[in-house]
């Protein structure tokens, strides 16, 4: 089996997840920016995580010969700070051109605040400005619907955007439908308790079909597990999907969907 983690916090995992995604099949990691489990308190946290995303992370990756890509921002935990937000947006900039950038993210809502709205209306400017692809964080459980739809409506007021260069992450079965028919990319994220089960995800490939759509499993500071798709590909197999369809959502289409970066090198093999 081969696949693609697209969306993986792997600051926040230990080198043994690392060695087990590589025996696993995993062919590359994609990381996007986000909290560090607590509340930075000053820009220069941002700059130390960024230097960590786009130098330190990838060499650990490459310890077992994994790519490491990554995207930038504050995320929408800490953007209540409007201040410190300018700050890092500021020095997002100097990051952009690292080797190992494929865009802005994960950016979005947490809380649905006004704060919040602004500082993402903020980085869909500096995204948009610099040509760069969109990573969005939708927020949980009963305000997902009502905050994808708020994300939604900001991207598409902006005709600078185009919806095929923005994934729309964290969809479950009552948002995937609008994002989908908007012409936006869909990621599911798949936890063990909240975001999508497994099963659950294979629901929504079944009713919703397998374009603009891709597998992840976040892997973060809470309860996650690295091994989120390949085990999903598993129970893809059981339920009787051939090995085309799978490959096709576990690894081409994060391929289809970051190749759109002139940055991603699609793995060896395609």
């Amino acid at each position: 089996m081969r696949y693609i983690e697209p969306h993986g916090h792997m600051v926040s995992r230990t080198t043994d997840d690392y060695q087990a995604m590589a025996i696993a099949g995993c062919q590359a990691v994609s990381e996007p920016a986000f909290w560090a489990g607590f509340d930075r308190s000053s820009v220069q946290g941002f700059y130390d995580y960024f230097c960590q995303l786009t130098q330190h992370e990838p060499r650990r990756a490459a310890m077992f010969g994994l790519p490491h890509y990554t995207w930038l921002c504050i995320n929408p935990k800490e953007s209540e700070d409007l201040k410190l937000a300018d700050e890092v947006l500021s020095i997002i900039l100097e990051f952009m051109d690292c080797p190992n950038v494929l865009g802005i993210g994960e950016i979005g809502l947490n809380k649905n605040s006004r704060n919040e709205m602004l500082v993402l209306e903020k980085h869909i400017d500096l995204a948009a400005s610099n040509d760069q692809l969109i990573l969005v964080h939708t927020p949980h459980l009963e305000d997902k619907r009502k905050g994808t739809q708020l994300i939604l409506d900001v991207l598409k007021s902006d005709s600078r955007i185009r919806p095929e260069r923005c994934i729309i992450d964290h969809v479950e079965e009552h948002t995937v439908g609008m994002v989908l028919d908007d012409g936006f990319w869909a990621g599911m994220t798949l936890y063990p308790e909240t975001k999508c089960t497994s099963n659950r995800a294979i629901d929504i490939l079944e009713l919703y079909g397998n374009e603009r759509i891709w597998m992840n499993s976040a892997c973060d500071w809470g309860i996650s597990v690295p091994l989120a798709v390949p085990r999903a590909a598993q129970e893809m197999k059981r339920r009787g999907c051939n090995s085309r369809q799978i490959d096709k959502v576990i690894y081409q289409n994060p391929i289809e969907f970051m190749s759109q970066s002139p940055r991603f090198n699609t793995p060896e093999g395609l």
